[in-house]
């Protein structure tokens, strides 16, 4: 039962938002980042819609949060996600000439991307919303709710900085791989295999954590520049 009169309840409320707010820095590039390549028009639909569906996602999630986060490989997989994820942002959208079904197509795939980085992200994050909501499951969420406009308006800032600087877009995918590199040696199914590799480096502090980070980037960065010099070499060898 909600009581809008407790002030543990607004307590509580503000918790969850500001709690979203800190962790959902990385969606909004994402967001971002994934909607950039769609016309005008297009980008504010698809940051709403991806966004939505995202905080929708994020509430399933965020209820079966301690659950979810013991099974074995499910952040090995989510790490290789964000990695093609942080690669294929990086690279140029296939021109199409089938009209509005190749916009509409590109949408499709704008929120696609945004759902799938948002969930593979959220995956740590919901455990501290489910700690500031202490399973009352109707204050949850409100308070995913309204963060919503706050990730939208993060998102569409983030699109115009985007649009003056467009080296912006290499920083968020190399922040996407190196959310990969952590998440990737905190699986329950390595985690004891890292750990003692820590220990026995004499590494302290999540160093290991962040040192992977720094792998996922360099991959993610690596890749994507040696596709680009492929499509660039392939584009200069066409006859036209």
């Amino acid at each position: 039962m909600v009581d809008l009169a407790s002030p543990d309840f607004w307590l509580a409320l503000g918790k969850i938002i500001w709690v979203n707010i800190l962790l959902s820095g990385d969606n909004a590039v994402v967001i971002a980042l994934a909607a950039r390549s769609l016309p005008p028009q297009q980008q504010k639909k698809a940051i709403m819609i991806g966004s939505g569906a995202a905080i929708a996602l994020r509430i399933v999630l965020t209820l079966v949060a301690a659950q979810l986060l013991l099974l074995p490989y499910l952040k090995l997989i989510g790490a290789l996600l964000l990695l093609y994820i942080g690669v294929t942002l990086l690279l140029p959208e296939d021109e199409s000439d089938d009209g509005g079904s190749g916009v509409t197509s590109s949408m499709a795939t704008a929120v696609r991307t945004i759902l799938i980085a948002d969930l593979v992200m959220s995956l740590d994050n919901v455990i501290a919303v489910a700690a500031a909501a202490n399973g009352n499951v109707p204050l949850l969420i409100i308070g995913l709710a309204t963060s919503i406009p706050l990730v939208i308006f993060g998102s569409t800032l983030l699109l115009k900085v985007i649009e003056r600087f467009p080296a912006i877009v290499w920083a968020g995918a190399a922040l996407l791989g190196f959310i990969a590199g952590e998440i990737s040696v905190t699986d329950p199914a390595v985690v004891g295999w890292f750990a003692e590799q820590e220990a026995a480096l004499g590494l302290g502090g999540h160093r290991l954590q962040v040192l992977a980070g720094a792998v996922g980037a360099a991959l993610v960065l690596g890749v994507g520049k040696v596709l680009l010099s492929r499509r660039a070499s392939l584009a200069d060898s066409t006859p036209v």
